[in-house]
C-alpha cells in the first residue's frame, strides 16, 4: 500500500477554502483552558469545513504559539471570533436561527449515534471546559444536548477528542446526504 502524498490529496488553498461551501455548523468553546485544545479545534474545524468557531470567555485566541502548535495554520483558515460571554454568543446564535446543542452528559441528551441532522437547520455545538464541561447556565440556554456514548471506566473524553468525534459524525452525515 502506497501512502498518498500531500500533492495527491488535492487540498484547497487557503483562498479556495475561504470561498468553498461550509458545513452549516458553528462550534462554540465555553471557557476552554488549554490553548492546545483550542488549536486542535481549529484543525478539526478546518478538516470538516465548519463555518466558524466562537471562542468564549477565557478561551485563548490567536495569535498564540500554543494554538499554532496544534492548529498548524488552521487558525488562519477557519473563521473565528472571540465573544467574552458564552451566553451572549448563544443569544446571537438563537437570533440567527441556529439549533444550539451542548455536547454534554445531561438529562435528556440525545446519544450521538442517534442524532439526526435536519437538512433545513443550522447547528451550533457547545463544547465546555476541561474540568467543568459546559457550564449549567449555558446548558440551560441550549435547545438540547448531544452525548457521546462511552463504554469505559472514565466519565469523559478530552474536549478536543470529543470535538473530533462529534464533528466527524456530523460531517459523515452531510457527506452521505450529498450523495
Amino acid at each position: 500500500m502506497k501512502k498518498t502524498t500531500n500533492e495527491e490529496l488535492h487540498r484547497p488553498s487557503a483562498e479556495e477554502f475561504a470561498r468553498m461551501d461550509k458545513m452549516p455548523v458553528t462550534v462554540v468553546l465555553d471557557n476552554v483552558r488549554s490553548m492546545n485544545n483550542v488549536g486542535s479545534f481549529f484543525r478539526t474545524c478546518d478538516a470538516f469545513a465548519v463555518e466558524r468557531l466562537l471562542l468564549c470567555g477565557i478561551t485563548g485566541t490567536p495569535p498564540a504559539r500554543e494554538i499554532h502548535k496544534t492548529a498548524l495554520g488552521a487558525e488562519n483558515t477557519v473563521a473565528w471570533q472571540h465573544v467574552p460571554n458564552t451566553l451572549d454568543a448563544i443569544r446571537s446564535l438563537h437570533d440567527e436561527g441556529y439549533e444550539v446543542l451542548a455536547v454534554e452528559q445531561a438529562e435528556g441528551a440525545t446519544m450521538l449515534n442517534n442524532f439526526t441532522i435536519q437538512s433545513d437547520k443550522r447547528y451550533a455545538l457547545i463544547f465546555g471546559n476541561e474540568v467543568d464541561g459546559v457550564s449549567q447556565d449555558v446548558c440551560d440556554a441550549c435547545n438540547g444536548a448531544i452525548e457521546i456514548p462511552q463504554a469505559g471506566t472514565k466519565h469523559s473524553l478530552n474536549v478536543a477528542v470529543s470535538g473530533g468525534a462529534v464533528l466527524w459524525q456530523i460531517f459523515a452525515t452531510y457527506l452521505n446526504n450529498a450523495r
